[in-house]
């Protein structure tokens, strides 16, 4: 095991990614990739989770502003309902849509992983996959959800921990996956690295 903490790499933006690291222990260095996920438009929804994954790792893992034996994290999360893959919607227009399609139905949100290590360059790769059930809501309820405009800018149009919270019935799977970063997968990613969960955590506790 290490004697000091192995430093995390973060390849995203995501403020719930960030969130969800720092409240099981780990403070990344967090380098936006620039990555253009409408790049990839003819995967099914789990492979094109993983391969954006992999292509945000790529684009930071060799930048010179990663620590030496950093890991790095790429991550993308895509929901995916009658076999299509939904991404952010971008426009309110298309949010109403999109959730009018989803209440009282489920659909799985897909989050790639890929983590990298920066010093021997092994990078490996696995998709977390989590059903999410939809509550029947309201024209009402989603025109003021819509308004708030947060499901614009979040892969499928939903938070699990923002204001949709109240909107989910229930969830199969990992919470952590549904916001935008599986712990326990990571946990096992990091192991076939060489490095112990524990050993990235940084954050101090409280006494």
């Amino acid at each position: 095991m290490s004697t000091r903490p192995v430093p995390l790499v973060l390849a995203s933006a995501s403020p719930a990614r960030l969130a969800t690291l720092r409240a099981a222990g780990v403070e990344p260095v967090v380098i936006v990739s620039g990555v253009d996920e409408d790049q990839l438009d003819d995967l099914a929804p789990a492979p094109l989770a993983e391969a954006l994954a992999v292509l945000k790792c790529e684009a930071v893992r060799n930048l010179p502003e990663v620590p030496e034996g950093a890991l790095v994290l790429g991550c993308d999360s895509v929901l995916e309902l009658d076999g299509a893959a939904l991404g952010k919607p971008g426009t309110a227009r298309v949010a109403t849509e999109r959730w009018r399609q989803l209440r009282g139905r489920s659909a799985v949100l897909h989050t790639g992983h890929a983590l990298a290590h920066s010093t021997s360059g092994e990078l490996v790769r696995a998709t977390g996959s989590t059903t999410v059930h939809f509550a029947d809501v309201s024209d009402e309820e989603i025109d003021a959800y819509v308004a708030t405009g947060e499901p614009l800018w979040v892969a499928g149009a939903f938070t699990l921990d923002g204001f949709a919270g109240a909107f989910i019935s229930g969830i199969e799977g990992d919470p952590h996956n549904v916001i935008g970063v599986s712990l326990p997968l990571v946990r096992l990613m990091a192991a076939d690295l060489g490095v112990g969960w524990t050993d990235l955590w940084n954050r101090p506790t409280d006494a």
